[in-house]
């Protein structure tokens, strides 16, 4: 393309105009303003369609793999975190508000619908069966072992070894099977009593002030001590087993098709709201757009211009506008 002079001219004259308005603060601060106040107006379906967010989320989030290095920097961020040392002088009080807490404690105490069968899934359980045959009959064995009466008194423990050889005699069979023949003919009596147990030591009442001991035992406590239930040293391979979990759902069709209803039952409900109401949602209002965003952004396109960034960039839509057929033509220019 054949360079002509007053063309450049006028493009490098109209740079020039551009550097010297957006250099000024309060140009970039006005656009960004006007822009929120015309987005503001928009209705969301207006503008974006639910099949284009979805397919957005869907590629950005389910068929798109974390970075090593991502994982990398979350496992430092966490690490970080953990050994900073405000957590020595910082209690766990002085983060968690205690009627939050307390909100929390009367909320857990008063679902004893959700508890009640939650202990009765327990209880009914087979593992928790075994487990209390297993306990039971180590105590009575331990007992009979190690009595501490058989221990102190003289004869005791001679007849107690008598007892046991009787009693072996008259069920023929050893003492362990004797005791674990009773406990399964009476285990559905050891879960029911179990379940009562349990029911009547964890009431709201006593559940309530539970937490709230709880509470009053550890809110003293700084948060360093956080580093005695993890393991800073083992975060890398714990933040990569979590990050093989995601991996997997991401590519589950339960998680596309969650994300896809989502979306839907999402865009639903929003589709007629202006972007005023939905940038709201996000506490986006016009004070951030005047203020934060302008305190972020305007360092950042001054330094696009001093670099040229710009400048180059509205070069190439410059020159094809005044080198253009139509533009030539009322420039009375011939190519």
């Amino acid at each position: 393309m054949q360079k002509h002079p007053m063309i450049e001219q006028l493009i490098d004259a109209q740079l020039d105009f551009l550097d010297q308005v957006f250099s000024q603060s309060e140009t970039i601060q006005s656009e960004f303003h006007e822009f929120y106040l015309w987005l503001r107006k928009q209705s969301l379906k207006d503008l974006w369609s639910c099949e284009l967010i979805n397919q957005l989320l869907q590629k950005q989030i389910l068929d798109t793999a974390a970075s090593s290095f991502l994982i990398e920097q979350i496992a430092e961020h966490i690490r970080f975190a953990l050994v900073h040392p405000a957590n020595d002088t910082t209690k766990i009080a002085d983060v968690i508000p205690v009627l939050t807490i307390d909100k929390i404690a009367q909320y857990v105490a008063s679902k004893s619908g959700h508890r009640q069968r939650l202990i009765k899934a327990v209880v009914n359980n087979p593992a928790f069966s075994a487990m209390i045959t297993q306990l039971i009959q180590h105590s009575i064995q331990d007992y009979l072992d190690n009595s501490v009466i058989a221990k102190s008194v003289p004869g005791v423990s001679r007849f107690m070894k008598m007892g046991k050889s009787v009693l072996e005699n008259v069920t023929d069979s050893s003492l362990d099977n004797t005791i674990a023949k009773y406990l399964q003919k009476n285990i559905l009596k050891l879960s029911q009593m179990s379940e009562n147990v349990l029911n009547q030591h964890f009431d709201d009442e006593k559940l309530y002030h539970f937490q709230a001991n709880l509470w009053h035992k550890i809110k003293d406590m700084p948060l360093s001590v956080l580093k005695n239930y993890i393991e800073v040293q083992d975060l890398s391979q714990t933040v990569d087993l979590g990050h093989e979990v995601w991996d997997h759902i991401r590519q589950t069709d339960y998680l596309q098709q969650q994300i896809q209803d989502g979306v839907h039952a999402w865009y639903v409900r929003n589709q007629e709201h202006t972007f005023d109401l939905l940038l709201r949602d996000l506490n986006i209002d016009e004070s951030l757009i005047q203020h934060e965003l302008n305190a972020l952004l305007v360092p950042m396109i001054q330094q696009m211009i001093s670099q040229g960034y710009l400048r180059g960039r509205a070069r190439i839509y410059l020159e094809k506008f005044y080198y253009s057929e139509s533009t030539l033509k009322i420039l009375k220019i011939e190519e």
